[in-house]
């Protein structure tokens, strides 16, 4: 998954600099010569590239970056459950586990009964 984000973040860099890029090889198309205090503009300015460079890395260090290393973190969670964890669900129910299913988890609430609850809605350990 977060493959795929990276190389949509690549296609989206290369759609927007590759055209960005040839159209500075291009010549302007002004012919008049300037009169004296008018500046004149050639060739292609890096300064938009650069800021399109610097608004896609910001995208990927406060969004992407984190997110993806909050979904490692909750997979190393799941995957570490055992029986006897005190949890909560993602419904706010705690429980202690009592057996885990690579699909399920069954939880021991509080009067005493079970129930079956998806690992995925697994929010997190509790310290009892």
């Amino acid at each position: 998954m977060a493959k795929s984000k990276t190389i949509v973040l690549v296609l989206l860099a290369l759609l927007i600099a590759v055209p960005l890029l040839f159209s500075g090889c291009y010549p302007t198309q002004s012919t008049a010569s300037p009169t004296p205090g008018q500046q004149t503009t050639q060739g292609f300015d890096w300064t938009f590239v650069v800021f399109i460079v610097i608004i896609i890395a910001a995208f990927y260090f406060f969004m992407i970056r984190p997110q993806s290393n909050r979904r490692k973190q909750q997979q190393r969670l799941l995957n570490e459950l055992k029986p006897g964890d005190q949890v909560i669900t993602n419904a706010g129910i705690y429980g202690e586990v009592d057996s885990v299913d690579p699909d399920s988890v069954v939880l021991k609430v509080e009067d005493g009964s079970k129930i079956r609850v998806a690992t995925q809605a697994i929010a997190g350990k509790r310290n009892p």
